[in-house]
Formats: structure tokens, sequence, C-alpha cells
């Protein structure tokens, strides 16, 4: 209502100078919505040419036809822009603020004795009025649209944003092209048009290039400075985390989808997964290598834009929101092999272009290194920390951690810690009897059940030969001894399945093994880490070798 209202309202108090000139008029129209079609687009704001016109359009026409064509080439552009339902407040939102801007700085510039006759327009004395005119008109765009954003969007109240910046710009490039176009429509009539129109499309597309370019150039950038910041990631969920969170500032996407090849059985896993920049748990199916969007990669091995729904939907297995538009696939690709597809979605039409799909392909390049790294660290790191054969905890690792246990202790983040010393018994003979590699079944055998024992804050690793460790925190010491006697039942109870390596035949048997255990607690029983270990070591060959074997022994100090 306010719209219509202040058009008719400027059309009394301001009559429009159309009288005998409507085709001229409409040739303008389709100038501006030309221009409209061509806009830079900084900080999701579209900006564009149309100004230079709208400037020659106001002093040729007046303020009520500059009004009525500015609201009508706008809308084009708004409407190009394929605007999401969630956005189609933006209509009416910047409808107002251009009519609100008009008006304001068409009615200062009459306030300061601005005219429509030609003679007094190009005069010196006159020109500082429009210079006024294009000002206020440029600083009232740019508080409205921080104003608007700060609003509805919480975002910062700043004027001087990149977007104002290149507006400016534009509006400096276009001025004398509007003054000129001015000048020559006095002069030649609707044929200015034609010789004004074509340098300022022409300064649009150049506008247009040139800050694409800027655009692809600082998202390259940050594509190298995100990809160094992958690299330094030692843990696999560290780089799928910040990978999935931090790609929509890169690449603009509402939902991202990292899949990785699980070359066993043929199929494709979701890894990773972002919604609206959080990082969600979202469970699917595994797929095969010919289902979904990420087969269809998979199988040509490049990456694919999809502008809209309708090119993708048939591909799709139930797995993409209703809301998805544009989805840009890339095959993450490690040593020629596809290991991986990564999947951006937007709601957007017609969201994403070429530079994007190549910066994607940049990034999965330092995706797929990432990931390679922090395996091949973990699988390092595992190799250092654990039994090769039975794939417990090593004495290194154990030594590390009983150090920062005692440092918790001393600290009295715990009150006591307990050591678990176990020694097979008689485990030479079984090597003698039954050969070495049914001894290492045993080892492995005894490993997988202390495994299955172990408290959720405890800690079992092989000491050395036949000896393990456990280390208990907060656990008393008697309360240790009764978890060590549950061991030393389990033990003794079920004997453990070997392939006799002795015998001309592979044969299957049954071997019964004992153990004897000795333990020791801090602080009551040792002051550092060393003489816990040795008064645990003490326990177990003076209170259960020498007692009988097949017990659990106390220090006694």
């Amino acid at each position: 209502m306010i719209i219509p209202a202040g058009i008719t309202l400027s059309f009394q108090h301001f009559p429009p100078l159309i009288t005998g000139r409507g085709w001229d008029t409409l040739a303008f129209l389709v100038l501006m919505c030309i221009l409209s079609f061509i806009p830079m687009i900084i900080n999701n704001t579209p900006i564009s040419s149309v100004q230079g016109v709208s400037l020659a359009v106001f002093l040729i026409f007046g303020l009520a036809v500059e009004m009525i064509l500015t609201q009508i080439s706008f809308m084009f552009m708004l409407l190009m822009l394929r605007l999401r339902r969630n956005e189609m407040y933006r209509l009416p939102l910047n409808s107002l603020i251009f009519f609100f801007v008009s008006v304001v700085s068409g009615m200062i510039y009459y306030g300061i004795g601005g005219t429509h006759d030609f003679d007094a327009v190009i005069g010196p004395s006159n020109f500082w009025k429009i210079l006024i005119y294009l000002l206020v008109y440029f600083m009232l765009n740019t508080l409205f649209i921080s104003v608007s954003r700060y609003i509805l969007n919480g975002q910062k109240l700043e004027l001087f944003t990149k977007d104002a910046v290149w507006d400016f710009i534009a509006s400096l490039v276009v001025l004398p092209i509007g003054l000129i176009l001015f000048i020559l429509y006095d002069q030649l009539g609707y044929l200015s048009i034609l010789f004004g129109g074509i340098p300022l499309v022409g300064i649009a597309l150049v506008l247009k290039l040139y800050n694409s370019s800027q655009e692809v150039s600082e998202r390259l950038k940050r594509a190298g400075e995100f990809g160094h910041e992958l690299t330094q990631r030692l843990q696999v969920n560290e780089v799928l985390s910040i990978f999935v969170l931090k790609i929509p500032a890169i690449i603009p996407s509402d939902n991202a989808y990292i899949l990785d090849l699980f070359n066993e059985k043929n199929e494709i896993h979701l890894l990773g997964y972002a919604e609206q920049g959080i990082e969600k748990k979202k469970e699917i199916p595994p797929l095969t290598l010919k289902e979904g969007i990420s087969g269809f990669v998979w199988k040509s091995k490049k990456g694919v834009i999809f502008h809209k729904r309708r090119e993708w939907e048939h591909l799709d297995i139930g797995i993409l929101p209703e809301t998805i538009e544009s989805l840009l696939a890339v095959p993450i690709v490690r040593n020629e092999l596809v290991v991986g597809v990564l999947i951006l979605a937007s709601g957007r039409k017609r969201a994403y272009e070429q530079y994007h799909l190549m910066i994607t392909d940049i990034l999965c390049s330092y995706l797929a290194v990432a990931i390679e790294n922090a395996r091949h660290l973990h699988e390092t790191k595992q190799k250092s920390e654990r039994c090769a054969l039975t794939n417990l905890y090593n004495y290194r690792f154990f030594e590390d951690a009983l150090e920062n246990e005692f440092i918790k202790l001393q600290n009295r983040e715990i009150s006591t810690l307990s050591l678990i010393l176990l020694d097979i018994d008689h485990f030479k003979t079984v090597n003698d009897t039954y050969g070495h590699q049914s001894g290492n079944d045993i080892l492995a055998g005894l490993a997988r059940r202390l495994e299955r024992l172990m408290p959720a804050k405890g800690i079992v690793a092989r000491y050395g030969g036949e000896e393990f460790v456990i280390l208990l925190p907060d656990v008393s010491k008697s309360e240790a001894f009764d978890f060590a006697e549950s061991i030393r039942h389990t033990i003794a109870s079920k004997p453990f399945t070997v392939y006799s390596d002795l015998d001309d035949t592979r044969t299957i048997l049954s071997v019964p093994i004992t153990a004897s255990i000795g333990l020791a607690s801090a602080p009551l029983d040792a002051e550092d880490a060393q003489a816990l270990i040795r008064h645990a070591d003490r326990a177990m060959y003076t209170g259960a070798k020498q007692a009988g074997r097949n017990r659990v022994a106390k220090y006694v100090g």
C-alpha cells in the first residue's frame, strides 16, 4: 500500500515529463532490465549498473518515472536470482528500500533547487546538486541494507562493507555515462539509448567479470589456507569435522556429505555430514557403487554440477532433503583411485558454477591427503603403542600411562592407584610341548580375555614375554584383589584351544593354563611408579609363584 500511494502522490506533486515520449520511456526500461540481468553478487547482495540509467531517467522524466522503472528493474533482478522460499521477504523489503531511497534523494534534489531543464542541469551551478542527489542515494541505500541485515540476520551494523565499496565504485564508473546519456538524449532522442546503453552494458560485463575473477582468487586463497589447516589435523575425525564445518565459507552449501568407499565390501559409507554449517550425525544404509549420486560420480570419476532438482532426482535414493535444488558432487581421488565422494547441496537453483567445481576438486585433493596422513599417523601410532602379537598396549605405552596416573595421584585427581602383574605358569613347558605358534595363540587368546574383563578406566598391557600388567586408577587394594581373583579364575576355569604344530598332522588341542598374580597399590605400598612395579613383581614371585602358583598375592611391606 505504501508504494502505490507514494507513486500516486509523486505523480500529483511532481508530474512526470513523458508526454509524447512513451516509447522512449519503455526503451529506458528495457535497458535497465538488461543491466539488471548482469549483477555482481557480493555478500549475497546484488549490485548492478542500473543507477547510471536511473540517473538519466530521473533527470529526463522526473521522480515518478524513475521510481517506477527502478522498482520494475530491481524486481527483475531479484527474480533472476531465483530466491528461495525463505528469502521471498527480500522482494517487498528491497521494493520498500528503493522506494524510500528514490523519494528521499529526489526530494532533497528538489529541495536544494534541482531542476529538469536541460540548460540548467548541464550548467556548472547544477552539477553539485546532482552529486548531492547521488551521494544521498548511495548513503541511504547502504544504510537501509545495513539496518535490514542487523534486524533480520543479526549481523554487525556497519556501513563500509565489501558490497558497499563495490556499489560506490560502480556508481563512480557509471555516473559520467549517466550524464552523457542525459545529454545525448536531448540531442539524439531514443538513439542515445543505443549509444549510451552499449557502453553501460560493456562496463557492467567488465565489472562482473573482474569481480568474478577477484572472487575466484579470494576463494582459491581461502582454499589454500584451508588445505594447510587440514593437513595439520592428526586424527581422521578432526579432518572430517573441520572440513564439513568450514567448506560452506569457501563453497556455498546448505548440506555437505563426505562418503567413503569401503573396499572390502565395495560399499559407500557416510563418513561426515553437516547441515547449515553444523556437524550432525546422520545414519544412512551403505550404498552400492551403482546407487545414488555417489555411485554416478564413482562410475564417471568426474565432478558434476546439477543446477535444478529435476536434473538429479532420478538418481536420488531418498537421502537428500526435499528443499535441495543444486548439487555439486566431486570424486575424492587418492593414487589415481576414487576412494570417496563429496556432495555439496544448496536450496538455491543454479547455485554452482564451473569455478566452484574447480575449487572443490582442489579441496578434495587436500581432503584425500589429510585423511591419508591422519590414517597413516594413526597406524604408526598404533604400531608404536601396541604389541603386534596381542594388540595390547606395549611396555613403552604402559610406562607413560603409569607416569601420568602417578601425576594425577600426586595432584589428588585420583585417590589410589592399583597395579596387577600377571605371569603365565609353566609357559616354557607349553612352548616345548605344543610349539611356539601354539604359545603365541595362547598369549593372544589371554589378551582377548583380559580385554573383556577390563573396567572402563583400566589399562591392560603386555609387559614382556608371558607377563601382562594391568593399571587400575581409583581402585582400592581390596577391590583390585577381588578383580585379580576373577581374572585368575577366568584363566584357570576355561582351557585354551590351540593347534599342535609338533605332530605330523595338525590337531585341535585343549590346553589348561594358570597364572600367578601379584598386586600393589599407591600410595599405600609405593611412592613412585618404579616402586609400584617392583612391589607388584615381588608379590607375584614370593606370594604367588613360590607359594604354589595359580594364586593372587598382595604386596606386604
